[in-house]
């Protein structure tokens, strides 16, 4: 687990999210997060005490205290631990960006699987 103990789970074949984590794994802050890729075939949900299901429809973050963030409430995890979006972490806490921020992301999370997807490379898997 990374430093802080901070994990985030997030699907490695959507296009927009696996750019956003790219992005996050170049900012400072991120030595504090650890990736895992929800659509490898070495993840197992159970063993990470995650529901399969609910795991592939949000996003989900295990924070160093082992308590689950879920949906928006992950996404300010991931802002919180990083210096560079703590300001928009603050914002996004505050009563109308909170409710404004969260319907996007429901919006967006109903729309995630018709978006397009990433594909693996071929071969092994490792």
């Amino acid at each position: 687990m990374a430093p802080s103990g901070v994990k985030v789970y997030y699907d490695g074949l959507c296009q927009l999210c696996s750019r956003e984590v790219e992005h996050y794994r170049r900012e400072s802050g991120a030595e504090g997060l650890e990736f895992v890729d929800i659509t490898s075939p070495r993840f197992r949900p159970a063993a990470e005490g995650l529901d399969p299901v609910r795991v592939h429809r949000t996003m989900h973050v295990r924070k160093s205290d082992g308590t689950l963030a879920v949906g928006f409430d992950a996404v300010l995890v991931i802002w919180e631990t990083m210096p560079r979006y703590r300001l928009a972490a603050w914002l996004g806490r505050s009563p109308l960006p909170n409710l404004l921020l969260r319907l996007g992301y429901r919006i967006f999370a109903a729309a995630r699987p018709w978006l397009p997807k990433r594909k693996r490379p071929c071969g092994p898997s490792t």
